[in-house]
């Protein structure tokens, strides 16, 4: 079995790579897969291990998962690289930018998606989707019940039904590892605040998985951020309003990098 991520990748130029949430895969970044090739950039979006087609890795933590990216990363060879993490792929990149090593990482877009400054919201995400499974329900009947209730007033139908497809064809059991993971990140604000790269922190302003107020803290908390909140918009930002995300996500990839 090949150690080697499974992905999408569409175009040409400075890489751009995406990584999803737990609750989805790599279907979850397919418009602005389309909207980065366009625009000159080479777009890639991976399926996490145990998600598609892409191994399983032991032990299912941040630093397995980081690991596997970087074959990935090494795989492509790109000399510029930024990424862009949904959620727990917010985390992911994160831990990655910590780790960079011999990878440039350009900068960061971090997604609805963060560290868990906040326990008990973490503990509230946990519950209902921890719950659901415990109760039996299929990926199918869970991702029915959340997307609906987790989706801005002013997403696009569209990408709220994308969402719930995406979710739906997530691994029972892959879904409840990639959970206990989220609670077992271990990166302190000390150690977050000495990222160096540009960052976009971007959700959605009726997010009800994470309070804006958080991604407001993670913003004021990293070095270089700037601060995105898109009215009538929920957990799904890419989905749900992908031409304000990708206009934002444009305007930060163009922007002038400071070399450190």
């Amino acid at each position: 079995m090949s150690l080697l991520p499974t992905f999408t990748t569409l175009g040409s130029g400075p890489t751009v790579l995406m990584l999803h949430d737990a609750d989805s895969g790599h279907l979850s970044f397919s418009p602005q897969v389309e909207t980065l090739a366009s625009q000159g950039y080479r777009a890639v979006a991976w399926d996490m291990p145990g998600y598609g087609h892409s191994a399983p890795v032991e032990p299912y933590n941040f630093l397995g998962l980081a690991r596997r990216c970087q074959t990935l990363i090494a795989a492509l060879e790109c000399e510029h690289l930024t990424l862009v993490g949904h959620g727990l792929g917010a985390m992911l990149a994160l831990e990655l930018a910590l780790r960079a090593g011999d990878t440039r990482v350009d900068g960061l877009v971090l997604c609805a998606g963060g560290p868990p400054l906040n326990a008990q919201a973490l503990a509230h995400w946990h519950k209902a989707r921890k719950q659901t499974l415990a109760a039996g329900h299929s990926m199918e009947q869970l991702a029915e019940r959340l997307v609906p209730q987790q989706v801005g007033s002013g997403a696009l139908p569209e990408g709220a039904r994308l969402a719930q497809h995406a979710m739906a064809m997530v691994h029972r059991a892959t879904y409840a590892r990639a959970l206990d993971a989220m609670g077992a990140f271990g990166r302190t604000a000390s150690e977050l605040a000495r990222i160096h790269q540009p960052v976009l922190v971007i959700g959605g302003a009726q997010d009800r998985s994470l309070a804006p107020e958080a991604l407001d803290a993670l913003a004021r908390l990293l070095p270089d951020a700037q601060r995105v909140s898109l009215p009538g918009i929920g957990h799904w930002p890419q989905l749900e309003a992908p031409e304000a995300f990708d206009a934002a996500l444009l305007s930060f990839l163009a922007a002038p990098r400071v070399l450190h």
